[in-house]
């Protein structure tokens, strides 16, 4: 879940801290990364975005099928 504040006009989106194991789907410019949080905290993605949400969210269910380690 996330959690928006506003100050001076700009939206701070704050959203939940990912745990090892986890799989995050980030918004950018460039498209929808998935972003893969390992044991030890370090945060790893692919080498490119996906083009939509719907692509992202599929292929971070394919990813979880296979497991993190």
């Amino acid at each position: 879940m996330a959690t928006v504040y506003k100050h001076h006009e700009v939206n701070i989106v704050a959203l939940a801290a990912c745990r090892p194991g986890d799989i995050a789907i980030v918004a950018a410019a460039d498209g929808w990364w998935l972003r893969f949080v390992g044991a030890d905290g370090h945060v790893d993605s692919y080498d490119a975005p996906h083009p939509s949400y719907l692509e992202a969210l599929w292929a971070a269910k394919a990813a979880a099928e296979f497991g993190l380690d």
